[in-house]
């Protein structure tokens, strides 16, 4: 049990703004390519320090529910798919969410604007139900920009009820978003704000004063909707940019920008249908490659020794970000009953720490089990296996793809070293088989299972 935190020892703990953007790619961003202006998420990475070697995992939900827990999702089944609208599956609530661990802690307010989606058939999934004081947003993926729905009902909600409101879905976010930082920034107790973007996930809808900034963008061999593809994405991000831009701006207005965190990242790569948007990193999002699971990612803390206009190379995980956050608040590692896989990584933020000795794994298995995706890094080796599962311990079969690389010198992953070292690449394997084996029997099923006839509740109102 958490001591008690009395108004003036919480107020001197730091406010917590998370930002994340949907399927962004790498070179998506300004401080990594000039294909498309980004300002504002530039000016957290020049104002604070670039997270250059940021990992997540393959798809929406999995990165989420890393975030929101500190611990791998594939311990408690969330790992394998995302959760579609047909899926009657969630994130355990025995599992300590970040919101309930910095509720513990001292921060009154906790507010999430956006996509959740991580649970929505049961109310016991729900943001509220998880740790938030605050919900504006909705629960699935892919929602219309403009109408709010998905699979015909719509789904935008203001603390468990329908939200009657307007507008296209990224200033909408912003918009609520900024006047939360606004409202509790001067109150007694620190705020933590959580800003899942749906942005700039399909549909590719975009605002047309954003279309016309990026007409230039229009490929006219192409076909069909490929003619306007780059165009609307590049549209999309601007007016995420934009949306960011605001929300720095109401942390600035409120005066405690030097004691607001600011993270920014993406949940996974860019898909493979917008051509170049991870280069120079190999793979898109569903990969294991790098370009799958190391994003775009930023973090300004003035106040809180992190230098402006560093670069942080030491590979760091969204898991980090609840055992980091929950240390600085004040608690310990041991904050619930299930330890975090994820590290305290102030010391790296503040440059005082150059590397960390540890591994970090990667999975995806919403193809089934005979197309399976699994990875895991070191300081120096990448070891990756496309194929069945590996969990029965083999992983040398015709029908496995197997992949080495020293990713500290390879980061593009040009050059398959599995014949030249052959005893690493085994070791490596006996870890990433027992990685595999966490998965238990309830686990989040493959994306398709199920869908059959499925029909939306009204408004995606559940009881």
């Amino acid at each position: 049990m958490a001591k008690r935190v009395d108004a003036v020892e919480a107020k001197a703990k730091p406010n917590v703004v998370i930002i994340v953007a949907d399927d962004l790619g790498w070179a998506d961003v300004g401080f990594h390519s000039d294909r498309i202006p980004t300002p504002n998420i530039d000016r957290i990475a020049r104002e604070g320090v670039e997270l250059d070697q940021f990992y997540v995992f393959p798809m929406c939900s999995p990165t989420r529910a890393g975030l929101m827990t500190g611990r791998y999702p594939i311990r408690f089944g969330m790992a394998r798919a995302v959760i579609p609208p047909w899926r009657h599956f969630g994130l355990d609530p025995a599992e300590l969410t970040l919101p309930e661990a910095l509720g513990k802690l001292g921060y009154t307010h906790r507010g999430i604007f956006g996509k959740w989606h991580l649970g929505h058939n049961d109310p016991k999934w729900h943001p509220n139900n998880q740790g938030f004081t605050h919900f504006h947003g909705h629960y699935n993926g892919a929602i219309d920009y403009f109408d709010l729905t998905r699979e015909g009902e719509r789904d935008w909600h203001l603390n468990g009820k329908t939200n009657p409101e307007t507008g296209y879905a990224t200033d909408l976010i912003a918009d609520a978003a900024s006047r939360f930082i606004s409202w509790h920034a001067k109150g007694e107790a620190p705020y933590f704000c959580y800003v899942p973007f749906n942005a700039p996930h399909s549909p590719f809808q975009a605002p047309d004063k954003y279309l016309k900034k990026f007409a230039h963008l229009i490929s006219p061999d192409a076909k069909g909707k490929n003619k306007t593809l780059r165009q609307t994405v590049a549209a999309m991000v601007a007016c995420m940019d934009d949306g960011i831009g605001q929300i720095l701006k109401a942390i600035d207005t409120s005066g405690e920008a030097a004691n607001t965190i600011v993270l920014f990242f993406s949940d996974n790569g860019g898909v493979g249908g917008l051509p170049k948007n991870n280069l120079p990193l190999r793979g898109n999002k569903l990969d294991v490659w790098e370009g799958g699971i190391r994003v775009a990612a930023a973090m300004r803390w003035p106040g809180g020794g992190v230098e402006g206009g560093k670069k942080i190379t030491v590979p760091i995980s969204c898991i980090d970000v609840m055992p980091t956050l929950a240390r600085l608040a004040g608690g310990t590692t041991a904050l619930g009953n299930k330890p975090f896989d994820g590290r305290d990584v102030l010391d790296v933020l503040q440059a005082k720490r150059s590397q960390l000795d540890r591994e970090l794994y990667f999975y995806h298995g919403q193809g089934g089990e005979d197309k399976e995706k699994i990875a895991m890094r070191t300081p120096k080796w990448k070891l990756l296996i496309n194929g069945p599962n590996i969990a029965n311990g083999k992983w040398k079969t015709k029908k496995h793809e197997r992949f080495l690389f020293r990713i500290d010198r390879d980061p593009n992953e040009t050059t398959n070293l599995l014949k030249q070292h052959p005893k690493v690449a085994a070791d490596l394997a006996k870890k990433l088989i027992t990685f595999r084996r966490l998965q238990p029997e309830t686990s989040v099923e493959i994306y398709g299972a199920g869908r059959g006839q499925f029909k939306a509740p009204k408004d995606w109102r559940v009881k």
